[in-house]
Order: C-alpha cells, then sequence, then structure tokens
C-alpha cells in the first residue's frame, strides 16, 4: 500500500510517499481502505517534533494522522462487517498511521458514516468535532442559557464548537477576522466579534464560558469578560500548565484538554451529522500525493473551516 511516512522531525519536506506493507489486524480491531483523511494542527506540530510527537514512541516509520473516513474490508469486531463505512479518529494521542491507503485501528473508536454525508465530510467531522464536544459537552458542560465564547470561530475546532453551543441551546458569540463574519453567523452564532476591529474583551462581558484556541495573553484577556463561577478551556497543548495557573483563586474554572479517542463520543457526533444540526465546511481538499501542499495550506493559519486529503 501507499503511505506517507515522515522521514525526520522538520518541515512538510519530510513527508515522502513509500510502499508499506498492509497492517495486520489485531482483535476488536478492523482494516479500513481510507477514502479521506483530514488534517489538523496537531499534524504539523507532530511533524515538527512537538504536539503528540512523545506519545509516539520508537516505532518507526512514523505515518502521521488520526483523522480517517472509509470502507472495512478485514474485521475481527463484532461491531463492523466488511463493506460497513465509517468514520473515526483513532489512536489519539498515539501513532494513528493515518496517512495510508489502508489502516487498522480499533473498532471501539470508529462509528458507521452516515449516508446522507460524503467520506471527505465525515473525515473532517473528527479530531476537531471531537474537541469541541468533549470541551463544550463532556467538561464545561454547557447548557441551554449560557453565554458562550469561542474564540477562532471559523477554524476547524472553531466552527464545530459553534455548532454543537448552538444545538445545546446556549447564546454564542464568535471571534474572528471581519472577512469571516458572515461565515461564522451562518453557524449559527449570535454574535460575531471582529477582533482586528476592537479588543473582544471590550465587546462582550458575563459569559459564562470561553473556548480559547489561541492560547498566550489570550487567556489574561479571556478572563476579563467571564463571570465568577465560569468556565475558561484552553486547548493549544503549549499552554497546558498556564490556564490553570492563571486562573488560581480567581473564582474561575480554568483547564486545559486535549482531545481523546472515543466512539461513544463519536456516535454523538454522527447522530447530529445525520440529522443535519452538524456540518462540515471543507475549505481545501487535495488529492493524497499533495500532503506537503496541503500541509502548507495548513501552517498558512488562515484555514476557514478544514482541510481534507482524498484517496
Amino acid at each position: 500500500m501507499k503511505a506517507i511516512i515522515l522521514k525526520e522531525f522538520g518541515s512538510a519536506d519530510q513527508l515522502q510517499i513509500q510502499e508499506l506493507e498492509i497492517p495486520a489486524v489485531k482483535e476488536q480491531e478492523v482494516l479500513i481502505r481510507v477514502k479521506a483523511i483530514s488534517i489538523n494542527p496537531v499534524d504539523i506540530k507532530t511533524r515538527e517534533g512537538k504536539g503528540a510527537a512523545g506519545k509516539i514512541g520508537e516505532e518507526r516509520p512514523i505515518i502521521l494522522g488520526w483523522d480517517i473516513s472509509g470502507i472495512v474490508t478485514e474485521s475481527r469486531s463484532e461491531r463492523f462487517k466488511v463493506g460497513d463505512e465509517v468514520f473515526g479518529m483513532v489512536n489519539f494521542p498515539g501513532h494513528g498511521k493515518a496517512y495510508a491507503e489502508y489502516v487498522s485501528a480499533p473498532a471501539d473508536q470508529l462509528v458507521l458514516k452516515p449516508v446522507s454525508i460524503s467520506h471527505i465530510d465525515a473525515a473532517a467531522a473528527t479530531l476537531a468535532a471531537l474537541t469541541a464536544w468533549q470541551a463544550l459537552v463532556t467538561n464545561a458542560k454547557v447548557k441551554a442559557g449560557d453565554r458562550v465564547l469561542i474564540h477562532a470561530a471559523a477554524g476547524g475546532v472553531g466552527n464545530y464548537a459553534v455548532q454543537i453551543a448552538k444545538h445545546l441551546g446556549a447564546y454564542v458569540i464568535g471571534t474572528s477576522s471581519g472577512a469571516k463574519k458572515d461565515f461564522v453567523l451562518s453557524l449559527g452564532a449570535d454574535e460575531h466579534i471582529d477582533y482586528t476591529a476592537v479588543p473582544f474583551e471590550q465587546a462582550t462581558r458575563d459569559i459564562d464560558f470561553v473556548l480559547d484556541t489561541i492560547g498566550g495573553d489570550n487567556i489574561d484577556r479571556s478572563l476579563k469578560v467571564i463571570k465568577k463561577g465560569g468556565t475558561i478551556i484552553s486547548i493549544p497543548s503549549g499552554f497546558r500548565e498556564m490556564v490553570a495557573e492563571k486562573t488560581k483563586d480567581s473564582g474561575i474554572n480554568g483547564y486545559f484538554i486535549m482531545v481523546q479517542s472515543d466512539g461513544q463520543d463519536m456516535q454523538q457526533i454522527a447522530r447530529l451529522l445525520e440529522n443535519g444540526q452538524l456540518k462540515s465546511h471543507v475549505s481545501q481538499v487535495f488529492d493524497f500525493e499533495d500532503m506537503i501542499i496541503a500541509h502548507k495550506a495548513l501552517e498558512t493559519g488562515r484555514t476557514q473551516g478544514k482541510i481534507v486529503v482524498r484517496l
């Protein structure tokens, strides 16, 4: 099979297509013929030797990626049969090995793909959608009527977070550049703040929950708009200790989370996709052979929605 391996940590040019053996399938796993792969900022960080690099261990070759959608070609689990179309985030934050024509994965990390959506849209709704779900639902327990502030609301995690928060009945405020205002409002946001025109902390207040996707002084500024007893969750891995330290003795709950592979949470995502309450917004689709170009596009930091690679 074709796979994209990482020759060594560094730039996108370290990615290289190579012929490898199709992976073996263990008990309670399935083999998937991959149709689409979603890429995320953590792919870039891991490629550079940060992100999830420390969780991969000594296994070589390194094959990046965790987000897949495809067709089961072999099953050693009662959950799925050959021919089932499935999607999910596999083995995160370990060695996902998603940049390949075939991926073996634990069956309990996958769910059936709704017939109403494409493999491209399904692959997009994996790590990013799960991060938003686990932040808003599992950890913050956002409820109807809460005032929620989503930073970088047009981005990969942000666009799903806006939709999920609206599904939960929250009043949603999203930040982005002015050029992305219409997109953020189309996701269901009740208000938009153009961070290039006005400091967001001057434009809103009385927030129950902030999803911080930026880190750094964005955490300090967010604390100025959160109610006592409110919560801020930060997801950039470089700031994992910072948010708890900054909220200490403030009367505000603050912590870092890292998304985890979870088939039950994926089932909730699949249900929302199936009934149209959650939609993937894919801005660019690249061929498998153009993975280097896809990485460089993501590195610009200007992506709206998601970038997906097709096979």
